[in-house]
């Protein structure tokens, strides 16, 4: 007996389940709304299962043919970030009734497991994505004896699904090394229509008091003590020391917000911004400075680089993947923040540097469209549903063409 495959193909139901989205600002969200845009116009029915937010006033994605939002709760320590809480037999009655082809869950928390319990119940094939370093941020809130029970956590939720994703090569071997597989690489791109050098404001740079000589330091991201932002703070003051005119500029908010305005009341704290006035932000600055070590990919540096600025990072993430060091922006190794501040120092004392490094940035990120990413995923989730037929059709002695 034979049968055809089936396989990802337009038209087919794609259930996303996150525990942060859009409107919200991070790494994940932004992934996710690329994501959900991306599929929908390619004429797959995407579907959304998130926590309410706070004071959410909708979503701006369109493209959504239904959200399912359930209850959500601040994050222990870290109000600024929630979590989902519904029961998996919730999801399963949703899922009957609107089955999915495909489940895409981004996030480990109580609503992932709810949905990857819901879905196994189903049959429905699933895939997880590793966003974020979790078992990581422990160091930074003096809990490090949670990392190895964290570990254990994500190690039992990945291997629940059906394959996980991760955004680069080395975090994949990272993950495999965690006890996690299989794993796959699924990479990130950036919107460079979006994020482009000609963005630059004069106006704007003259708001920050800057001189077309003076240097713009700029940060965009969560000002949290997992971002490694007492050393990008560090970094700059030594900047200063021998540029006065240099002005520090941050995009974002978080929970360490409150101690550096009153630390330093002449840092310009932009709060969280979006759209053209993020680009603006990005393209009117000459030197990015992305501290973080805990990151698994850092789509900042990819919009930066899309911008026209000279980075300085660590060798990690997408740092890792898109920049030569001294072609396309500076990295320094993961044990040496002395490196990263002497990177950072060089940039200040060349002008010309920044502009060699911030043009090759350009195009290197020309070559990150979302569109490619899309496409990545498309193949994954084909993949994987073969797989997943062919496994049942062995177990029934089926033949399969």
């Amino acid at each position: 007996m034979s049968q055809t495959l089936r396989t990802a193909k337009s038209g087919d139901h794609i259930a996303v389940v996150s525990e942060t989205f859009y409107p919200e600002i991070n790494g994940v969200t932004n992934t996710l709304r690329h994501l959900c845009n991306g599929l929908a116009a390619r004429g797959y029915r995407v579907s959304v299962v998130r926590p309410r937010q706070k004071n959410e006033t909708g979503t701006e994605l369109q493209n959504i043919s239904h959200q399912t939002i359930v209850t959500g709760l601040p994050l222990p320590g870290y109000a600024d970030l929630r979590f989902g809480m519904t029961s998996s037999q919730r999801l399963r009655r949703l899922w009957q009734a609107d089955r999915p082809d495909h489940l895409y869950v981004a996030t480990q928390g109580p609503l992932g497991v709810a949905a990857v319990t819901a879905a196994r119940r189903l049959g429905i094939p699933v895939v997880s994505g590793f966003h974020t370093n979790f078992h990581s941020y422990c160091h930074y809130y003096g809990a490090g004896f949670l990392e190895k029970l964290l570990c254990r956590y994500g190690r039992w939720f990945h291997n629940r699904t059906g394959t996980t994703l991760a955004p680069t090569p080395t975090i994949a071997n990272e993950v495999r090394a965690l006890g996690i597989h299989p794993v796959k690489v699924w990479g990130r791109g950036v919107d460079c229509g979006q994020f482009a050098p000609h963005k630059r404001s004069n106006a704007l740079r003259a708001d920050w008091g800057l001189t077309s000589t003076n240097r713009a330091v700029i940060y965009v991201g969560r000002l949290a003590a997992e971002k490694n932002l007492n050393l990008a703070i560090s970094c700059f003051e030594r900047i200063r020391t021998l540029h006065p005119g240099s002005r520090f500029i941050l995009v974002g908010s978080g929970p360490m917000e409150k101690r550096i305005r009153e630390k330093h009341p002449d840092y310009i704290l932009c709060g969280n911004l979006r759209g053209e006035t993020l680009a603006s932000h990005y393209a009117s600055g000459d030197i990015f400075l992305f501290p973080s070590k805990t990151d698994t990919f850092g789509n900042v540096v990819t919009e930066a680089m899309a911008s026209g600025l000279a980075v300085v990072a660590f060798n990690a993430g997408a740092a890792s993947e898109h920049i030569l060091h001294g072609e396309s922006g500076m990295v320094a190794p993961l044990d040496n923040d002395e490196a990263f501040i002497d990177h950072a120092l060089t940039l200040a004392d060349q002008p010309t540097t920044i502009s060699r490094l911030g043009a090759k940035a350009r195009m290197e990120a020309l070559a990150l469209d979302w569109d490619s990413r899309v496409s990545e995923f498309e193949t994954i989730i084909s993949n994987l549903r073969q797989e997943a037929i062919c496994h049942g059709n062995r177990k029934q002695g089926i033949t399969t063409l």
